[in-house]
């Protein structure tokens, strides 16, 4: 048995956000990283963060929208993993790797509020993803910024509007949910059930983050063996300046 760190964090802007990644990978060495929303293309980065040491990394972005990245520890692979990008991919919004035997996606789900009918398609092909993957018995970790409230203890009561609030429709709530009856697990909420503080996500204006006024809309999903391994997961609210935090789980595999 040994422990396989994964983490995973909307940076919203990389290139902003250069330092501070740099600073937390360092803090923190996951043996995995899955980035969302990282808005550039490999050939725009800079090379400390292209080839970030001691990683075999994948950046799959198209410019200054969207886009994924995948990372993993050299020393959890004797070489360069094969990462492949489902059928379903758009706007460059999902990178997986097998690590270990576990397949791990980076994904961003749409947000919705431009084309709310290419999120659910994307959430219903996600399902399909992982109703594959669960048919063919590997184990599975899916993690990103899903952009979906799964309750209403997802959000803060402030935030929470009456009417057809994107992000918490029932129809993508119920996708969500159908992503995860393919034998996952939503990891921090298990975790934590009965914290209707948890959030990874605050809007940037009146000191909402530092208030604690905010969505869970970032998911790790592990399968359910992975989950019975499973060691810890936190929400490191206090890092970096995106307006999402990263959420880190630890498993014994």
């Amino acid at each position: 048995m040994s422990r396989l760190t994964v983490a995973t964090w909307n940076v919203n802007g990389v290139r902003a956000r250069r330092e501070q990644l740099l600073d937390w990978i360092g803090a923190t060495s996951p043996d995995v990283i899955c980035l969302q929303e990282i808005k550039s293309s490999p050939e725009a980065l800079a090379d400390e963060l292209r080839d970030l040491e001691g990683y075999w990394n994948i950046w799959h972005g198209a410019g200054g929208y969207s886009g994924v990245s995948m990372h993993v520890r050299r020393e959890r692979c004797d070489a360069c993993p094969t990462f492949t990008h489902p059928p379903f991919d758009m706007e460059t919004r999902i990178a997986a790797a097998t690590v270990e035997g576990i397949e791990v996606a980076s994904i961003y789900v749409p947000n919705g509020g431009r084309d709310y009918d290419a999120k659910l398609r994307f959430l219903t092909a996600t399902r399909d993803y992982a109703a594959e993957l669960r048919a063919s018995g590997r184990p599975a970790l899916l993690c990103g910024d899903l952009n979906v409230a799964l309750t209403d203890r997802d959000l803060h009561p402030k935030e929470r509007r009456k009417g057809d609030q994107v992000g918490t429709r029932a129809d993508e709530r119920a996708l969500l949910e159908s992503v995860i009856a393919e034998g996952l697990v939503d990891v921090g909420r298990a975790l934590d059930p009965d914290n209707d503080r948890l959030f990874t996500w605050w809007a940037p204006w009146r000191n909402l983050r530092q208030r604690n006024i905010g969505w869970r809309i970032d998911y790790v999903l592990a399968s359910e063996p992975l989950f019975e391994g499973v060691v810890g997961c936190e929400v490191q609210a206090e890092v970096g300046t995106s307006d999402h935090a990263p959420v880190v789980a630890t498993f014994e595999v």
